[in-house]
């Protein structure tokens, strides 16, 4: 099957705009782009690009697909099943958004990878780590005062609480069998966990060796959920692949981990998005959740720009999930904030993100590529809150097939 897009200009970043080009679609692959008329067979399908603009699709290097607000509440209401419908309507919400791939770091197991790719309804592809590895008392351990573990748990999907050089190598060898692409591990506390704070380091140095020493083993990469500075340089020395969040993060920290290939996802949006929105009125720690955010609030922008002056390779996620789905590309607007050039923001989301997660053919509009793209209105090179609006996201194409 081939589709052909005519009259669009296409963005790629670090290259010039490139004006009234027509792009032609063969199976999941982009086979020609070409400012004069493309060859086609007799049953192609055309599609009109009338002058808008076309982008390669966006990863989102940070979501949580089956995750609607992480409120333990819910999860002690809701039955079981209901956490995996809501993926239906949170996918469909990340594909209208421009987003075609995502990077889940916890809570999607391996049948929602299975689910798209047998394409029972629109969702994006999905690079997963099961579920993020915690230490007792740590993030998101959810076992309550009361005696109460809400941890959501089912055959399939193993339990993330582990302790100790044996536990931690045990865990990451389940995780990587329930199907993970990747390991996640929560090195700091954060907001949405009672008893925790941001600031302090979580698993030793012993653990976090073992949890590296493992994956790479099995060729997989360890992410580390970290708003400590000291945790961010106990993960940077483990051998970590990426810092998420990164709260704290200093000048020489940010040196430290240009010169150890270590790149940072910041997650700018959520916490500016919870901070403005607040939480639920029956959350019983919402008092506490907000507390803990006007420190990070405070200091986590002008923080990120350290990194970034520094050279830190920053890749855009979101944190969907805990906050709504579908809001993903209003991150770009904050890497802006930080410094980046438009076109430094759209690399992080689309190029250095399909590199970062191991694809040498997508995240660019470019001949033998996969034809994960996005049509928009206007020019995001002018001006990138065009993106925060999915209105202005015209179409999506996924695998050389319109999804939106």
């Amino acid at each position: 099957m081939q589709t052909l897009i005519e009259n669009v200009n296409v963005i790629n970043p670090g290259e010039d705009l490139k004006t009234h080009q027509n792009v032609l679609i063969e199976g999941n692959l982009i086979k020609e782009i070409s400012s004069d008329k493309i060859g086609t067979k007799s049953d192609v399908n055309v599609v009109d690009g009338e002058d808008n603009y076309l982008l390669p699709g966006f990863i989102d290097c940070h979501t949580h697909i089956f995750a609607k607000g992480f409120h333990k509440e819910e999860n002690m209401a809701n039955p079981l099943g209901i956490h995996f419908y809501n993926a239906v309507p949170h996918s469909l919400q990340t594909i209208n958004a421009g987003i075609t791939t995502i990077r889940d770091c916890g809570s999607a197991d391996l049948s929602f990878k299975l689910a798209q790719q047998r394409g029972l309804f629109i969702a994006p592809k999905v690079h997963l780590s099961i579920t993020p590895l915690v230490m007792t008392g740590g993030h998101f351990d959810l076992l309550l005062p009361s005696g109460w573990d809400m941890e959501i748990m089912y055959p399939g999907f193993p339990k993330g609480r582990c302790d100790g050089i044996e536990e931690v190598l045990k865990k990451t060898r389940e995780v990587k069998r329930a199907g993970a692409d990747f390991i996640k591990v929560m090195c700091s506390g954060g907001v949405l966990t009672t008893n925790t704070s941001p600031e302090f380091a979580q698993f030793n140095k012993k653990e976090l060796k073992t949890i590296v020493c493992e994956a790479n083993a099995n060729d997989m990469k360890v992410s580390a959920h970290c708003h400590s500075l000291n945790g961010m340089n106990n993960c940077i020395d483990a051998g970590f692949s990426s810092i998420e969040h990164g709260t704290f993060i200093d000048k020489k920290t940010a040196c430290k981990m240009v010169k150890k290939n270590v790149s940072l996802v910041p997650t700018l949006l959520v916490h500016q998005f919870l901070y403005k929105s607040g939480f639920p009125a029956w959350d019983n720690y919402a008092d506490e959740k907000t507390a803990k955010l006007k420190e990070i609030v405070k200091v986590h922008k002008e923080n990120i720009s350290v990194a970034y002056e520094e050279g830190v390779n920053i890749l855009m996620g979101t944190d969907s999930g805990v906050i709504p789905h579908g809001h993903n590309l209003e991150e770009l607007v904050h890497l802006t904030d930080i410094g980046m050039s438009e076109d430094e923001a759209i690399a992080s989301g689309t190029v250095k993100a399909a590199e970062f997660i191991g694809h040498n053919n997508l995240g660019l509009v470019k001949e033998n590529y996969i034809a994960d793209l996005i049509l928009v209105n206007s020019n995001p090179l002018e001006d990138i809150s065009i993106l925060s609006d999915n209105g202005n996201v015209l179409k999506v194409m996924q695998d050389g097939k319109i999804v939106k």
